[in-house]
């Protein structure tokens, strides 16, 4: 029953979304004084949910039909160092906290989805 409420499933990709997002976050802040790595990012959530939705397929299990490789991008963000090193450290970190917002907000979500559920068929 839940898999086929729409709101949860927005709630599970905005937290899968968020938590690939942290990881290139994380990649970028590694690699912050390697030469020439170029600081990366995924398209906002909204716009690879529409995309996703656009596309009229339907996933038989779960991880099927995901394209989340292919949605990095190079970040615009940054100056390029002398080394060729496009990573802000500053960026980089209020980008982790958005998306930290954005998980918390999805968990959020979910939570309040049950609750509702839950008060629906009487239960407290």
């Amino acid at each position: 029953m839940i898999q086929n409420m729409t709101i949860f499933q927005l709630a599970s990709g905005l937290t899968r979304h968020a938590s690939d997002r942290q990881a290139i976050v994380a990649e970028n802040i590694a690699n912050a004084d390697t030469p020439g790595f170029k600081a990366r990012d995924l398209v906002a959530f909204e716009d690879s949910f529409a995309a996703e939705s656009a596309l009229g397929l339907r996933g038989t299990r779960a991880g099927h039909i995901t394209n989340r490789n292919e949605t990095v991008f190079t970040s615009p963000f940054g100056i390029e160092s002398p080394n060729g090193n496009t990573v802000s450290l500053e960026a980089e970190m209020m980008r982790s906290s958005d998306i930290r917002r954005q998980h918390d907000m999805a968990i959020g979500i979910y939570q309040k989805s049950l609750q509702i559920m839950r008060t629906s068929m009487g239960r407290k």
